[in-house]
């Protein structure tokens, strides 16, 4: 769906980057986190922040993207980029019939703002119904051609580094 509004990869994968939670990038980092010339990462960095998607700030000598949060599009194009994911029925699915889900992130590549086809998840909770969880992954796996792994804590341990998609 959003390759076929947004025909540049480069951006495509920009916009994962910054709407998919906030974060925030340079140049030379983005291009080999992308794999990309740093160029074309630089075109889009550019286009995206004269459309006022992305803001720019220098940090001594390094000028560091973010997304702009109060852009009138902000919220849309982050629904967009999540149900691209496919992470947002993911979750919605999970918390609603596993039990008393306490919490949910997305940790890993996708946490970091990369596609890499893998979705990992950390749901926090007690007596959850991992039944229901292997049916749900692997009719998620079919719908957005992503393996999903789930790991299961009883307890939040306070120090998970990814994005909260869901607490209580």
């Amino acid at each position: 769906m959003l390759d076929s509004l947004v025909t540049s990869k480069t951006r495509i994968k920009l916009l994962l980057k910054f709407f998919s939670y906030a974060n925030s990038g340079y140049l030379r980092s983005l291009a080999k986190d992308f794999d990309e010339s740093t160029n074309s990462v630089r075109v889009e960095l550019n286009r995206l922040t004269e459309a006022g998607l992305l803001l720019a700030a220098d940090e001594g000598k390094t000028k560091v993207y973010r997304a702009n949060e109060f852009h009138p599009f902000f919220k849309e194009i982050q629904a967009m980029v999540s149900k691209f994911l496919g992470l947002d029925e993911l979750v919605e699915k999970i918390v609603k019939r596993m039990g008393e889900v306490q919490s949910a992130y997305i940790v890993g590549d996708y946490a970091k703002g990369l596609d890499s086809g893998t979705v990992d998840v950390i749901l926090i909770g007690k007596d959850l119904d991992e039944t229901y969880l292997d049916f749900i992954l692997e009719k998620t796996y079919e719908k957005v051609n992503r393996k999903v792994n789930v790991e299961i804590l009883e307890e939040d341990p306070g120090n998970i580094s990814g994005i909260l998609v869901f607490g209580k």
